[in-house]
This record gives structure tokens, sequence and C-alpha cells, in this order.
């Protein structure tokens, strides 16, 4: 299971660099605890050019990411895994979503295949990700989601309002596997 951060696990805050906004979406720590009871791991795959830009550096993410950890944590749920890019979006590389330089990353060190997850996320660029590597896509209607819903460009495979309806898409999804 790959999540965006930004508008899908956290509340959307632009080029959030203090950890005391981190704030989860609501439903989103419900949501994951059941998909990790459907077995799924999490990891989550996050363009932060924040840091290319010089709005904060790496330092200020970790303890941003260590934040979002500890809201989880203390709601049962784990992340295997937190992958970001740090590169504006004029670097071209190839680990800034929708390139699948991250994903490949995390299965990598993970043991998973890409094409047998599920991404998930509030823009064009995530569902791009997950359909260039053939995963099944999720766009939520939380953060930019709204807007991207209507974008010609995303074309998921599920449009779910939140985290929730997601893990009942997916859920319904595994089990009529």
């Amino acid at each position: 299971m790959a999540l965006d951060r930004d508008g899908t696990l956290i509340v959307e805050r632009h080029y959030l660099s203090d950890p005391r906004q981190v704030e989860l979406v609501p439903g989103a720590a419900r949501a994951l605890k059941e998909m990790q009871e459907m077995g799924l791991g999490l990891v989550v795959l996050t363009n932060q050019s924040g840091i290319g830009r010089g709005f904060f550096d790496e330092a200020c993410l970790e303890l941003i990411h260590r934040r979002l950890r500890e809201l989880l944590g203390a709601e049962g749920v784990y992340l295997e895994g937190i992958y970001y890019c740090p590169h504006t979006p004029e670097e071209g590389c190839l680990c800034r979503k929708p390139q699948p330089g991250l994903i490949q990353e995390a299965a990598g060190e993970l043991g998973f295949a890409p094409e047998a997850s599920f991404v998930i996320g509030d823009q064009a660029c995530d569902v791009e990700l997950g359909k260039r590597v053939g995963a099944t896509t999720l766009l939520v209607r939380t953060g930019y989601g709204a807007g991207a819903d209507s974008d010609d460009d995303a074309r998921p495979d599920y449009v779910v309002d939140d985290l929730v309806e997601a893990a009942r898409v997916i859920h319904r999804i595994l089990g009529a596997e």
C-alpha cells in the first residue's frame, strides 16, 4: 500500500515546515488500522520540493515525519517506511512522483511488488504513479483531491471521499479475490 502524505494522510499545509502543524485527516488513522488488519503494509511516498526550494531542510522533515509516526502510533498504526523526493520539478529526477523511483526503492527495500499494490493519493501525480507501475489507484477527495477529481489527466481506478472509504473499497477488492 503506497500512500501520499499531504492532503491524503495529513491535512494539507502549503510547504509544511512545522511539526506542530501535523494533523491527521479525520478518519485516517482508523482507515489505516483497518488496512493493516487486512494484512497490508503501509508506505508513504511524498514529494517534498520545499527542501530543494530552501524552505526547510531534511532535519526539519525528519521531525515532521517523527510527529506523523507518533500520531499514527498512538492509534496503533505502523508505517513500514516513509520515502520522499527532495527535488524541485525542474530537476527532472526519477524519484519525484509521478516518476516510479520512490515506489521502486520502497519495493526493493521492503520486498513487495508495485503492480500488486494500491496507490492512494489526492493528486493526479499519485494516480499517474500508480498507473505507471500497474497498481490499483484510488484518488481521495481530501486535500487537493476535490479538484483532481475533475482533472482529465487523473483517471484513477476508484474515486473515494477519504481513506475511510478507500479502506472499504480495498476490503471489497481483496474479499473478491
